[in-house]
């Protein structure tokens, strides 16, 4: 008599490669074999090498979208200190840039940094008009990922 090991595969049966062999216990629960821990294994492994590179496209992208100063539909006017759009020519408040800022630059800006080409008061207004942006506001998604935890 030849008793196996539950660790050991019965590779001389002819149906062990058809279905998974599956020990029974003495209290009848299915216990996986070696064989079927070691597939589960390369499946998880193979789901993260998949997984890991679109994660890096995502922070990647977050970096690389813009936010106009102020959008395209408001062009016009200036932006007051607090972050508010004012008609143009109001006293104190700074014109648009006419350019848009990369998620990086207002990354940075927000940690303390300049936005690029802006002095100090004129950097808050714009960080200020930049933390107001709503939902459907030309940025919005850009700054909202930004804001996400990673």
């Amino acid at each position: 008599m030849s008793d196996q090991k539950p660790e050991q595969d019965d590779a001389q049966a002819p149906d062990a490669m058809v279905a998974p062999v599956v020990q029974e216990s003495p209290d009848s629960l299915a216990v996986p074999t070696r064989r079927q821990l070691l597939m589960g294994g390369a499946v998880a492994a193979s789901a993260i090498v998949s997984i890991r590179p679109a994660l890096a496209n995502t922070a990647a992208s977050v970096l690389n979208c813009t936010i106009p100063v102020p959008d395209q539909g408001r062009a016009g006017n200036f932006i007051a200190p607090s972050g508010q759009l004012v008609p143009s020519g109001t006293p104190g408040a700074y014109p648009g840039t006419g350019r848009s800022f990369t998620g990086e630059q207002v990354k940075q800006a927000l940690r303390g940094g300049r936005l690029p080409g802006t002095g100090y008061e004129q950097n808050q207004a714009y960080l200020n008009y930049i933390r107001r942006l709503q939902r459907g506001t030309s940025g919005f998604t850009c700054y909202a990922s930004l804001q996400m935890p990673r």
